[in-house]
């Protein structure tokens, strides 16, 4: 046992609220699990599941007496979870959240915060196309990075708990403000999920090629951006409308070396694209090296599938 919390109140319970229950429980790392959500069948289906050991549709009664809250909820209802939590916490607990903004969620939840408690944004990067409660598995934050965006005044030994939880978990963990967490991740996770929908939609609207053609040769690399346009719809929306400066900046850019490779392509301007397509060959080698993926065929997709 690596008992770090007495109790740990996990408030929604979908694949990360899921997958953390599942490592707190078997890693040992608190001697009670609250689960809380709204949707009455959501909470039947973790009880079932056996994700926690008390189970409520309150957020409030499920913060009393725990000692870390981790909100896992779409961006966009981060507000009314701290406003519905705030006079049930117990002083000293430390509040964290997984949500992939991290300016929009402290502007909602900090103001609510009450100065006794410690409450420290967090951005867990890990996570399948599969949401609810059944796409939680264990293992999902082994290797990978967790990025905290401390708000001014954060106490260092509640800032050093919640790294210690992570690091249990098997997770690097990281400090930037959420300003920059916001731009890095606009690039890195926003707008491939952005650019993979509208492609899924693009070839949903073609007239001149079948659904059954879409799907019959989807092998050639379309299948790759349906799994992330596969992932859960409120909470990408939420993504767009609260992270929707840094997602409009990166679009840009976007559509400017989009424009770029268009009129290289339509003029034959072939060194153009062979020096663009040999120069992103050399970030996904990058990535690669820095175990965030493996070098196996169909991108190791089967290889890295824990369900």
């Amino acid at each position: 046992m690596n008992v770090q919390f007495d109790r740990i109140a996990l408030i929604g319970i979908g694949l990360i609220g899921s997958s953390l229950a599942y490592d707190i429980r078997r890693l040992g790392l608190a001697k009670e699990i609250v689960v809380a959500t709204r949707s009455a069948d959501t909470l039947k289906r973790a009880e079932e599941l056996g994700l926690g050991d008390r189970y409520t549709t309150s957020s409030a009664d499920a913060v009393k007496d725990a000692d870390l809250v981790i909100v896992s909820v779409p961006v966009g209802a981060s507000e009314s979870v701290a406003k519905e939590i705030a006079a049930s916490l117990k002083p000293g607990a430390v509040v964290t959240d997984v949500g992939s903004t991290k300016a929009s969620v402290i502007a909602q939840m900090l103001p609510h915060m009450p100065d006794n408690v410690h409450f420290i944004p967090g951005h867990p990067l890990a996570g399948t196309e599969k949401s609810g409660p059944d796409a939680g598995f264990p293992g999902l934050f082994e290797g990978r990075w967790c990025i905290f965006t401390p708000v001014a005044g954060t106490d260092e030994m509640a800032l050093k708990r919640l790294r210690s939880f992570w690091e249990a978990l098997g997770s690097k963990v990281d400090e930037m403000d959420a300003e920059h967490h916001d731009k890095v991740l606009a690039i890195v996770s926003h707008l491939p999920h952005i650019i993979a929908y509208n492609i899924v939609g693009t070839a949903d609207d073609l007239e001149t090629v079948t659904e059954s053609e879409v799907i019959k040769y989807s092998a050639s690399g379309f299948r790759d951006f349906t799994r992330l346009a596969a992932s859960d719809p409120t909470m990408w929306r939420d993504v767009c409308l609260h992270n929707r400066d840094a997602i409009l900046e990166m679009l840009a850019r976007f559509s400017e070396d989009l424009a770029y490779l268009q009129r290289a392509i339509r003029w034959g301007e072939g060194d153009k694209i062979f020096e663009l397509f040999t120069r992103t060959r050399a970030i996904r080698r990058s990535i690669i090296q820095a175990g965030q993926d493996v070098d196996a065929p169909d991108f190791g997709r089967h290889a890295l599938d824990k369900k």
